[in-house]
């Protein structure tokens, strides 16, 4: 049977220009003969109908390169670390029988690892009831009584997540109730070539970037997307933290203007930036590119056919 394709990883803080990259870097190989494909690696974009608020690619912006990780679930269903791991692992067969290449582009860092470094899901207990059970706690009682409540009974695990995604909380508080305060699973690496690439550019640069980013979302649609999806789904799901529908939902309800709902957008991208620095700090094999001091495709490119034709 053949193994899993050769593996490119895109990693980086938000609003750095992983997606553009990637899709470039795809359609290069694609006109080589080589048949690239997308990963996208984000826990917002799984969800359908968050789309803008999750800068998700457009149908035009994709430009025929296969992408998969997106539009898996509707944001009231639970998706974990796990259901991302199975969903890569339907993909990884088609692409390697192509000889190709996966690209795997996003800021989620704990996705990227579960992939790229082998983090062992089976061994991570799930229970739909508990899950449930603890979503409706997360919903009634808030995002701090929920940390405060990881942190008392699991403070080892607290200290590896982020305890301001309520996601990935709800989900930690469920291993932790099933397996207790254990270290997560050893890394089985993945069992195929695989090289790690990183996008940052400089604090000032990037503020701006994200600032820039978050005025285009609104000028976009951003506002009626967030009331369309208030219409249908509880605002107070999970999903809904991701960044764009609390400032949009606040401007609806009269409670901010607009200018003010994007400087908050904007702050809370640039809170999320310093948090995903520090995750990817903890991944030391990761080679760094400024995509504001150069055009980051041809390094890019020449990892890829490394990866590829490593004789060649």
């Amino acid at each position: 049977m053949r193994g899993p394709p050769p593996l490119l990883v895109i990693a980086g803080a938000t609003a750095t220009g992983k997606t553009g990259l990637a899709i470039r870097l795809a359609l290069v190989l694609r006109d080589e003969g080589i048949p690239a494909e997308v990963i996208t690696a984000d826990s917002r974009q799984v969800y359908r109908g968050l789309d803008i608020g999750t800068a998700k690619p457009t149908l035009d912006e994709r430009r025929g390169v296969p992408h998969h990780g997106l539009d898996l679930v509707d944001p009231d269903e639970p998706f974990s670390v796990s259901d991302f791991a199975d969903h890569v692992a339907t993909v990884l067969p088609s692409i390697a029988s192509a000889d190709g290449l996966a690209i795997l582009a996003g800021g989620t860092g704990f996705y990227l690892r579960a992939i790229a470094a082998g983090l062992d899901t089976d061994a991570l207990p799930s229970d739909p009831a508990v899950r449930r059970r603890i979503e409706a706690d997360l919903l009634a009682d808030g995002i701090d009584a929920t940390a405060d409540r990881l942190r008392q009974i699991a403070p080892a695990l607290a200290a590896q997540i982020d305890l301001r995604n309520p996601r990935r909380m709800a989900r930690a508080l469920e291993i932790a109730e099933l397996r207790g305060d254990r270290p997560l699973p050893a890394l089985r690496g993945y069992p195929a070539s695989v090289a790690w690439l990183g996008l940052d550019v400089p604090r000032e640069v990037h503020v701006r970037w994200i600032a820039e980013r978050a005025r285009a979302q609104f000028d976009a649609g951003l506002v009626e997307e967030a009331r369309s999806l208030r219409e249908r789904y509880d605002p107070a799901l999970p999903a809904f933290s991701a960044i764009g529908y609390a400032e949009s939902w606040a401007l609806l309800d009269g409670e901010i203007d607009r200018e003010t709902a994007i400087e908050r957008d904007a702050a809370r991208n640039v809170a999320l930036a310093k948090r995903q620095r520090t995750w990817f700090r903890r991944e030391p094999h990761i080679a760094w590119l400024d995509p504001s001091a150069a055009d980051p495709l041809p390094m890019t490119l020449a990892a890829a056919c490394r990866l590829v034709r490593p004789h060649g």
